[in-house]
């Protein structure tokens, strides 16, 4: 996969299908809801002085409430992420003089060479 030299604003914004997320970004944050109902049970119990892991069925409910609210929260983030994508991309549709198309610089380019000061 090679960049293109021209930085295309609309381009940043559309997804082609070449970006791929990770193995973990579909399934982080379900695990991450139930480990925090499965934790927030156990400070319940710590909290009324019994045994951590009394109430098995207390654990169970809330790591299934923690993991639905997790892929809930996940797909409002995507709505979210994808309602403002589009919304920058039609501004930016609509005002294409703001938003010139400009070469890709590098960092060779852009940073001045480095003297220490003694």
């Amino acid at each position: 996969m090679e960049a293109s030299p021209v930085n295309d604003p609309l381009e940043l914004l559309t997804n082609k299908g070449t970006r791929e997320p990770t193995f973990l970004a579909p399934i982080w944050n379900p695990i991450a809801g139930s480990v925090a109902g499965f934790g927030a049970a156990m400070f319940l119990n710590w909290g009324f002085r019994k045994p951590i892991f009394s109430g098995i069925q207390k654990h169970i409910a809330f790591t299934a409430i923690g993991g639905g609210l997790g892929v809930f929260l996940d797909k409002k983030r995507d709505e979210y992420l994808a309602k403002r994508d589009a919304v920058l991309r039609h501004y930016i549709e609509l005002h294409p003089d703001d938003f010139p198309k400009t070469n890709r610089k590098k960092y060779g380019d852009v940073l001045e060479s480095w003297v220490p000061v003694r």
